[in-house]
């Protein structure tokens, strides 16, 4: 089993920058891995993913904005979040998925307002 602990959300202004990171319990090698994120009222929506050797697709709202990226050694994803707006205003989720098998973060706080 795999736990993902998510780190980085902050409250930021509109046009601000923020990194998150999740951080895996145990090797993410065969993983794809995906940043997912929820608002208020809102269904979960996928942001981001990584597949295993590197490829990469994001939501049409966030292309230019934001960058997965994943370092295996480290067991680590990332999400760079550029030129944050108000409705990126979420609780940003990590997911790691394998064949049949799925885990998820406990979460973290992104706000984005003035």
């Amino acid at each position: 089993q795999v736990q993902l602990v998510e780190s980085g959300g902050d409250s930021v202004q509109p046009g601000g920058s923020l990194r998150l990171s999740c951080a895996a319990s145990g090797s993410i090698r065969v993983y794809a891995m995906a940043w997912y994120r929820q608002a208020p009222g809102k269904q979960r929506e996928l942001v981001a993913a990584i597949a295993q050797y590197g490829t990469t697709n994001y939501a049409d709202s966030v292309k230019g904005r934001f960058t997965i990226s994943r370092i295996n050694a480290r067991n680590t994803v990332y999400l760079q979040m550029n030129s944050l707006r108000p409705e990126d205003t979420a609780v940003y989720y990590c997911n790691a998925r394998y064949e049949a098998t799925t885990y998820w973060g406990q979460g973290t706080q992104v706000t984005v307002s003035s």
